[in-house]
């Protein structure tokens, strides 16, 4: 079963806690006052008023609201995006325009956010992205260059973002793969090689579980469509 984003305004109070979630549908939350931090798809992220993430379609996190917040859901069309976290100047406009045309808003959104860059405040951090850029095969490794045990590193990076490294990496893969089905022509067993599987049936498999159809369908339905 995959989240609900409802379109709006949410509120959500302070020590409030969402556990690991998936949403099949691609969508925008912008902070509109308090703040919160979000372990998710993209990595480690604290956001404040004015700031956007990004988040493609079949992305997973959870969230932590230490002192609560306000936040606007734009819901969106895309398997992913090449800002999953930026800024807007005036999250507030954006909020108004919303209540009265949700394309306009969207539209605004995208002329106005600015990228931030990635930043790594501890261990976990740094290790979802190293497992994002294909820079951390091997756990043991990884460990021992940072000078932590890798059971350490397994479990502290499991409270974090509610999933085991390996978990992380091989969605990580599937996410990418994935987008270049619904976004490329290239062939399936092109997309499968390119991504590190072993074969397209590996890809076909990591697909269908992120998503609950294999590649071909949503080839043959079209991504939008098989959405509906």
């Amino acid at each position: 079963m995959f989240a609900r984003v409802d379109s709006g305004r949410e509120r959500w109070s302070g020590g409030t806690r969402i556990p690991r979630h998936r949403h099949a549908r691609a969508y925008a939350a912008v902070v509109l006052s308090g703040g919160y931090e979000e372990c998710g798809s993209e990595g480690r992220v604290r956001v404040h008023a004015g700031d956007v993430l990004l988040h493609g379609a079949f992305d997973a996190h959870l969230d932590r609201f230490d002192s609560g917040a306000e936040i606007l859901n734009l819901p969106l069309s895309g398997a992913a995006f090449a800002v999953p976290h930026g800024r807007v100047a005036d999250a507030d406009a954006l909020a108004r325009l919303a209540e009265t045309d949700g394309a306009a808003a969207v539209a605004s959104l995208f002329e106005q956010v600015r990228p931030l860059p990635r930043a790594a405040r501890d261990w976990a951090a740094a290790l979802a992205f190293d497992l994002l850029d294909g820079e951390a095969e091997r756990l043991d490794d990884w460990a021992a260059r940072h000078g932590l045990a890798a059971a350490t590193v397994s479990r502290g990076f499991a409270r974090t973002f509610g999933v085991r490294p390996s978990v992380f990496r091989a969605e990580a893969r599937a996410r990418r793969a994935f987008a270049a089905v619904v976004e490329s022509a290239a062939p399936l067993a092109a997309i499968a090689a390119a991504q590190g599987f072993a074969d397209q049936a590996h890809m076909t498999r990591a697909v269908t579980a992120l998503t609950g159809a294999p590649p071909g369908r949503w080839r043959s339905n079209g991504f939008k469509t098989a959405l509906h």
